[in-house]
Formats: structure tokens, sequence, C-alpha cells
């Protein structure tokens, strides 16, 4: 079986909470001890990797795995739990003392810790070969530099602590890097460890260790950020300056970021592309490219061709529960969960149609009444379908179940998920378990049983590179096509017209490719975390994240289910674009200022 065993390390981990660098490995068992053998290196290795995000463990983020809230906490969906904490978010009721903001600082920092502490310790292991050694060393590296990129993502600018691992009980007053200053760091780092990492892995075990890709894929990544609105000349945040006046984020703008960023795909995707990774394709039954299959089986199918970096080890279990619909009355529990993570109205209206076309386009062809006889790509026959969600693009019936929708696991019979307040999954039939917004989110939800733990959690691929790279390339050279390229290779896979095809015409220059590649990756990468941090790095949170939040009208039954409804008043104002720093940390570490408006 292809995976990596996320072990827990051996030695004793200290029990204070007021430093950054607290509950981290220390020396109780010796150094020598630890790194003598590979068996309890490897171990000590596999900590390293524990910090790796598990973003499918969303209800209860933080923790020791580092898992996100990123879904629930932005405009593409709702968790129905009040208890959620990306709900605070999204009314902003948090602070620095939050857990969940203390627990990513700790636990990302601790992770950069035990990475420099494997890396100066590596060499005296005795039954390892030299070549082993220097890969896993690699690693580490590149495992710190990604461990800093998710700390840069979240807080903003952050403390770079440097190559050799300090003392656990170290009283460290460190003032913050500049953004820059962290971003040639990651990079600098990613490019060294990339230089001694196997393109693919060694064997089936070593799935899920890095690899020269993903360092090269976090590399871009990083440079992306750097050449973002809120990284590059950002004057809003000209008061985010360390105690001797420092700016910590970039007043100047700078066109070369982007050319940099441009340059790292670029490179990605010469050297990786098409030997390497590659899209996701699947043929139906027949033999037939299918769209749908591919889109949605890119993330069901372990170590396919498109993915870049995925963990083995994630919470697919509690995150299938939310997705399956409460289905009063199934025959198995299999096929009853809460259905808890409802999809906004917003993002279901950001799904394009079948012809390629925005719903507001009036050669959309979108109906908002009535129903028709429609048969979605999932489903075997005929059935009546609302309007509004009849003809609409395969990526669509990826991500979304609504009401009339068959559901994916078929194995106790059909089962048609109702979601209006006494249909089988609605508000009045579930207590406690329903769909906050009328839709409940589908994607990377798996065929068979929502209760399975044995499914990987894919952090990036492919598709995600090639927006990335179309996003750069119209930023820093308007006239270079590779960014319509880019952007129609992932219309192509998905089904629908290729811009400059079918009458659809290409978005005229830089601010109508711009938006048509924004749009693009809203739909494409929805629901795998990259909406929280896109809106937040474009510098647009203030306009998507805040206001009201609409969905259907989940207390009634039929007709009116279906009227648009405002379910929440979200706010997001300056001071959200960052996480604060945690509390502790800024009052134990004299030099290290908080963020703006926390």
């Amino acid at each position: 079986m292809k995976k990596l065993l996320y072990l827990f390390l051996v030695i004793v981990l200290t029990s204070s909470c007021s430093k950054y660098l607290d509950q981290v490995p220390d020396d109780r068992l010796t150094l020598d001890e630890t790194f003598r053998t590979w068996s309890t290196a490897q171990r000590f290795l596999a900590d390293v990797y524990r910090s790796v995000p598990d973003e499918f463990g969303q209800r209860n983020p933080g923790s020791e795995t580092n898992r996100g809230l990123w879904t629930g906490g932005c405009d593409e969906a709702d968790f129905v739990w009040g208890f959620v904490q990306s709900n605070d978010v999204n009314i902003g009721n948090w602070d620095a003392n939050s857990g969940f903001v203390g627990d990513y600082w700790r636990n990302f920092y601790r992770g950069i810790r035990s990475a420099s502490v494997f890396m100066e310790n590596a060499d005296a292991i005795r039954d390892l070969s030299p070549d082993l050694i220097k890969q896993y060393k690699a690693e580490a590296r590149a495992l710190r530099a990604m461990y800093y990129f998710y700390l840069m993502r979240i807080y903003g600018p952050v403390i770079i602590l440097g190559e050799k691992a300090p003392a656990v009980d170290a009283d460290l007053q460190l003032p913050r890097n500049s953004f820059d200053e962290c971003v040639e760091y990651v990079t600098t780092e990613l490019e060294k460890a990339a230089a001694d990492l196997p393109v693919i892995p060694r064997n089936d075990e070593e799935y899920g260790h890095i690899t020269k890709g993903v360092a090269m894929a976090f590399r871009a990544n990083a440079l992306m950020y750097a050449a973002s609105p809120l990284y590059n000349g950002n004057t809003d945040f000209a008061d985010m300056v360390n105690k001797d006046g420092k700016h910590l984020i970039s007043q100047t703008y700078d066109a070369a970021k982007w050319t940099k960023a441009a340059e790292a795909y670029k490179a990605f995707l010469s050297t990786f592309v098409p030997g390497t990774y590659d899209l996701f394709r699947k043929n139906d039954a027949n033999g037939n490219y299918d769209p749908y299959l591919s889109c949605r089986d890119v993330l069901l199918t372990d170590w396919n061709k498109e993915v870049i970096f995925a963990r083995t080890g994630s919470s697919v279990s509690p995150k299938q529960y939310e997705m399956t619909p409460y289905h009063n009355g199934a025959s198995s529990r299999d096929v009853k969960g809460s259905g808890g993570l409802g999809a906004t109205q917003n993002m279901v209206d950001a799904f394009f149609m079948k012809n390629g076309r925005s719903i507001d386009d009036p050669l959309s062809g979108y109906v908002k009444e009535g129903t028709s006889m429609f048969q979605p790509p999932n489903d075997t026959h005929e059935k009546e379908i609302y309007n509004q969600w009849v003809n609409r693009e395969p990526r669509f019936y990826v991500g979304i179940t609504y009401d009339g929708s068959t559901w994916l696991n078929t194995s106790f019979g059909e089962i048609t998920t109702r979601l209006y307040n006494t249909g089988n999954s609605g508000k009045r039939t579930g207590g406690g378990d329903y769909s906050p917004t009328g839709y409940i989110v589908r994607k990377a939800m798996g065929l068979g049983a929502w209760d399975i733990s044995n499914r990987t959690l894919i952090l990036i691929r492919l598709a995600e590179i090639y927006l990335s790279y179309a996003e750069c390339v119209n930023e820093s050279d308007p006239s270079n096509p590779d960014a319509l390229k880019y952007l129609n290779l992932i219309r192509e896979r998905a089904g629908i017209p290729q811009y400059g095809t079918e009458g659809l015409a290409v978005p005229a220059g830089q601010d109508g490719m711009r938006e048509a590649i924004r749009k693009e990756r809203r739909i494409e990468l929805a629901f795998e975390n990259n909406r929280f941090f896109d809106v937040r790095r474009w510098k647009i949170g203030e306009q998507t994240q805040n206001g009201p939040m609409s969905g259907l009208n989940i207390s009634a039954d039929m007709p009116d289910f279906l009227k648009v409804v405002t379910f929440e008043t979200r706010v997001f104002n300056r001071r959200h674009y960052f996480f604060p720093i945690p509390s502790n940390d800024v009052n134990n570490d004299k030099q290290l200022v908080q963020n703006p408006g926390w």
C-alpha cells in the first residue's frame, strides 16, 4: 500500500504552552540514541511530517495536525453547527487568544525546529547509505521551508529562525522578518532541497514524501504570493512595522515579482509535464472521454498523475460525514450522514453553464424558474430537476448536492436527496444535522460508505499549477499566449468550450483575462482550501467575504424553499487579511509586533 506512516516521536514532548517553540521534541532521549539507527531516526522524520496540514478535519481546526478552517471560513460554504470555529471567523468573533490561532503558530514552528534537529544529526545514522541520508535531509529542509510558507499564508511576515535549531527553553527575543525576506529564505531553501530530492518516490512506502516536484511547486507558490496585491506595494499596511520602524510588507509595487513567479512555474512545467505529472483524464464505460468522471475522480484516485503533493493520513471520515446528507429512512448508515457542510448560493452561482458561460451572460441559457426533465451526468435516467440546476457544467455536479439530486452511493438503491424543510435531509427532519444553505458540498466525496479512513488528502495538484502560471503570465506579460493556453487546458478537461471557440470570445485585455482566470480558479479549485487564501492575496476579501451570504430558504417546503435568502451577515475588514499573532507569544517576545488591528 502506498503510504507513509505518521508515527509519534518517541522523544518526550514538553508541556509548556507559553512560547512558539514549546511542544517540540526536547533532548531527554539523547540525540546520540535517536540518530544511532535508522529505525529511531525514521520515527523522528515521520514526526517532522506530522505537521503537514490535515485540511479535511475542519470541524475542529488547528489541533496537533493543523486541521483547516478554510472551506467553511470563506464564501464557499458554511457549517450548520455553532461550535465549528470557522463560524466564529465568519462573524468576526475571534482574536489572538482563540485556540486555533495559537495551534497553527506553535505546530508549524514545532515542525520547523524538528526539521532543523533532523538535518543537524542525520549524518550520524550508522545503518543508512550516504545517498539516502542526503535525500532525507533534503526532505527535512523542504518541509521546514514549506512550514514557513504555511505560516506566511496565515500570519503574513514571520520570524525566520535560521539554520540551527534553538533550544526548547531558549528565551528568544526576535523581530519578524519582512515578507520579502521570508519569501527569499523559503525559495532559496526549497531550491537547495530540490537538488537532492528524487523526481518520483523510490518505492511505494515513500508516497507522501517530499519530491523534487513538491519542492519546486511550493517555491513557485511562494513567489506568486510575494507578487500578489496583498504583499506587493500594499500601502494599506504601511503600519505593519517592527519596533525599529522596518516595513514588513513591501510599500513599492514591483512588477518583476510576477515575472519571477511566472518563470518558476514555467520551469516546473518544462521539467515535470507531461513526463511526471499530467492532467487526470478518465473515460466512461464505452471508452469515451468523460469530463464529469475526470473532474470527480481526480480527487478520489490516490496518486494519480495529477497529484503533486498529498497527505496520506487525513480526517476523511468526518469530512465525508459532513458531505453525506441525512437521508432519513435510508436502509444503511453508509448513506446516512449529516449534510452539515452547506455550499453557499454565492458558490453555486459561480459555476458556469454547460456552454461555458456564466449564468449572468444573456447567452448562457440559464433559467431560474420552473423545472425540466433532465439527466445529470452522474445519473442513469432523466428526472424532474429545477431549471436553475439544469445544463450546468460537469464541475457543478461534481461539487454540489442540490435538492432532487441522486446520491453517489447506490449500493442500497437509488436515493434522491430532498433538502427542503420536511424532506429526507431537510432542517425539520434532521434536527441538528442539516444543510444551513439548502445545498451540500459534494466534491471529494467517495462513492461508498462515508466512514472510511484510507484515502489521501490532495494538497497540490497540477490544475492549480496551470491556473497559477496563467495568472502570473497575465500579470507579467499580458501578450503571452500561455495565459490563454493553460486557462483553456483546464476548461477542455472540464468539458466546456474553450475561449476562442464556439462563439466564446477570448477575454479582452489583461483585466478581462484576470477576471476569467480568477473565475476559473474559483470553480476548478472549489472546496480545495484555496479560496480562503486567494481572496486575501488578491486583496478582495472586503468585497467577497463581508456582508450578506446567501442560501435557499431551508425553513420552508416547496416552492418557498427555492427563494434565495440571507442566512448570515459576515464580517471582514482590514485586520482579517492576517491572523493575529498569539497573545502569549507577543507578550513573551518583546521584539515581536502584533498584526495591525488586533
